[in-house]
């Protein structure tokens, strides 16, 4: 069997306007990538919601992997604006081949 090590795969649900913001976060405590796709539709505390571009109010969700310290990191560098943009930071443990690659 093919050999895997633990890392951490972070999701980030975030205004559109604000992925430029968060990726450079993510390149700041240097994680090497990441992968953004459009949102389309919702429900959550505030009830259902769907994609907007007209008002800007669409979303995005932004995915990429790291090791521990710099998903630590990472989160450490959004803490500040995670209540005040509304953001949604889940990471949990992943099995990764190429595990240098994270």
């Amino acid at each position: 069997m093919t050999e895997t090590v633990i890392r951490k795969r972070i999701e980030i649900l975030a205004d559109t306007p604000l992925v430029k913001r968060v990726t450079r976060a993510i390149e700041l405590v240097e994680i090497s990538g990441w992968t953004v796709l459009p949102v389309q539709s919702g429900s959550g505390r505030d009830g259902p919601w769907r994609d907007e571009r007209v008002t800007g109010s669409d979303k995005s969700l932004i995915l990429t992997v790291a090791a521990l310290d710099k998903a630590a990191r990472l989160s450490e560098e959004l803490a500040p604006i995670l209540s005040s943009h509304g953001l949604l930071l889940t990471m949990w443990d992943v099995e990764v081949v190429r595990g240098e690659r994270f």
